[in-house]
């Protein structure tokens, strides 16, 4: 399980102290195994299918899992199965979020920093606030739903378009929440977390 490094030096800044914990995340991720991720992957897509919050949802926000993040293969599957629109991240220059439909496996397209994007039309930013649910990578997450990502505050603004009271849920490797995380004012919290062990878990403040 990942260290909660929080707090844990006094006087550390809190982007000094998301570092220290991102270096962490990162190398507890590097050892987990194909097999292990695989697994992971599907047992994430299982339990996010079944949530209630999902399976009523018209149109899902989600993402391509990439490197050692939990995979989402199994779930865009699922989705899309189930008759879900599915919409995914386009990065943009700034570091935004652009968005545009998910059309299949064959529809993605490599991008920098090792993504894969959908190749179909843009629908701007802002469509970010359309979904019914919105499903957002994370290095860690807090109890209070403040999430952790990679520093580059992409989510952050993109989060900041998303109506209160939307289902927004970080996929997780066990071992990923945490009590607490460094945060600073602009970051977003989310409103729920998925592990493969635990399932669904949703957070007091959304």
């Amino acid at each position: 399980m990942a260290p909660n490094l929080a707090g844990s030096v006094v006087g550390v800044t809190a982007e000094a102290q998301k570092t220290a914990l991102r270096d962490q995340l990162v190398t507890d991720r590097s050892r987990r195994s194909v097999l292990e991720q695989a697994q992971a992957a599907r047992e994430i897509a299982g339990h996010l299918l079944a949530a209630p919050e999902v399976r009523r949802a018209a149109t899902v926000a989600a993402y391509v899992g990439v490197g050692r993040e939990p995979l989402t293969g199994p779930l865009l599957d699922g989705l899309v199965a189930a008759g879900k629109r599915v919409v995914l991240p386009v990065l943009l220059p700034d570091g935004d979020l652009d968005w545009a439909a998910y059309d299949g496996p064959d529809s993605l397209l490599p991008a920098p920093r090792g993504l894969l994007e959908p190749a179909g039309r843009r629908l701007g930013p802002d469509s970010v606030a359309t979904p019914d649910a919105v499903l957002v990578p994370a290095l860690a997450v807090d109890r209070s739903g403040m999430r952790l990502g990679r520093g580059g505050g992409s989510y952050d603004r993109a989060l900041a378009r998303v109506p209160v009271g939307t289902f927004v849920c970080a996929l997780l490797h066990d071992g990923e929440l945490l009590d607490d995380v460094p945060h600073d004012p602009h970051d977003r919290r989310v409103t729920a977390v998925v592990l493969p062990a635990a399932g669904v878990i949703r957070l007091g403040r959304g």
